[in-house]
């Protein structure tokens, strides 16, 4: 059975369900003043709200939760926010200790596909259906990088030597099995005729630990969302070959995946979750706080500083996107002999 090579969503605007490529239309902002964000939250800010990261510091989730909590807490809607790192089984760690908190709705856990994957590959007890969702947030494409002194230029050269001896062809991503830094390579070395069962694959635990082995020339390539390593590319230290999105990206000079000739297209996404067990007016209440942060300014400007584009979500939508999003992942890990 061929890998999927098209990620599809459905997305939530103004009440409409629609569904979505793999990179979509950037919803409207509707942006608000600090002034008129607490009076969203009928109960005043959220106090001493946590936020657990599932990754390393540096990594996609690091620095996405870490925006959204400076956000809230610039907007009034949270106030003395603490954020967690807990890393360790490609994010299942942190989901299992979100399982934990029942009843807690001062608790939430930033998450993603990775998070999705890691829980069929892990083999543990903790799933993402057993935690209340609470909102999507970003979409972002994949990217193949290399360092400068790769001797690769293009993704064809670089794809022509890694079919010569795939064992041996070091490739590196900031997630564990299942997760997106890992089903990219594992779809691209379908897409292009390689085995993906012969795959080399590195797991690091996010990019703050996948880079120094790009940097340390420990990787053929690696893979990861395109905004991961943008400092590192405009100083010239990493090198793009491809972007994974249906159209190039202004901030990364690199061509398409499908501009070469591969049949790929591939997007991670990033959202909340919150510990089980929360009352309809607790669960109301950090959608809210979330959705003030969305509608911000501030959050418009984050969402342009990281190149990410906007994929808000909530409620019993986002639900059935998780839903969605299982059974996808599910079906590549079979496709691969992976669960």
């Amino acid at each position: 059975m061929p890998i999927t090579a098209r990620t599809t969503r459905t997305r939530r605007t103004a009440g409409t369900v629609f569904l979505a490529g793999a990179v979509a239309l950037a919803l409207s902002a509707c942006g608000v003043t600090s002034a008129t964000t607490t009076e969203a939250t009928d109960e005043g800010p959220i106090e001493n709200l946590q936020v657990m990261i599932p990754n390393a510091p540096g990594s996609g989730y690091d620095v996405t939760g870490r925006a959204a909590v400076k956000v809230m807490d610039d907007l009034g809607v949270a106030s003395g926010t603490e954020v967690t790192n807990l890393a360790g089984a490609g994010g299942t760690v942190g989901l299992a200790r979100t399982l934990t908190e029942t009843g807690n709705a001062n608790f939430m856990l930033m998450m993603g596909l990775g998070v999705v994957g890691a829980a069929y590959t892990n083999e543990g007890d903790a799933k993402v259906a057993d935690a209340t969702p609470i909102a999507g947030l970003i979409e972002e494409a994949g990217a193949i990088f290399v360092a400068a002194d790769s001797p690769y230029e293009t993704i064809d050269d670089l794809v022509t030597a890694w079919k010569a001896d795939p064992a041996n062809f070091a490739v590196g991503g900031g997630s564990s099995p299942g997760g997106p830094d890992h089903l990219l390579p594992m779809q691209l070395a379908d897409a292009v005729g390689i085995d993906p069962t012969t795959v080399n694959y590195i797991p690091y635990d996010g990019g703050g630990e996948l880079l120094p082995a790009l940097l340390g020339g420990k990787l053929a390539f690696g893979a990861s969302g395109y905004g991961e390593f943008l400092e590192q590319v405009k100083s010239g230290d990493l090198r793009v070959l491809a972007v994974t999105s249906e159209e190039r990206v202004p901030v990364v000079d690199a061509p398409t995946l499908t501009e070469e000739g591969i049949d790929l297209v591939f997007t991670n996404w990033r959202g909340l979750l919150a510990a089980p067990g929360l009352t309809d007016a607790e669960i109301a209440r950090l959608v809210d706080a979330v959705t003030a942060m969305h509608d911000s300014d501030e959050w418009q400007q984050v969402l342009t500083d990281n190149s990410w584009t906007d994929a808000f979500i909530t409620g019993d939508d986002f639900s059935t996107f998780l839903t969605e999003q299982d059974t996808r992942v599910a079906d590549v890990l079979k496709t691969l002999g992976l669960v």
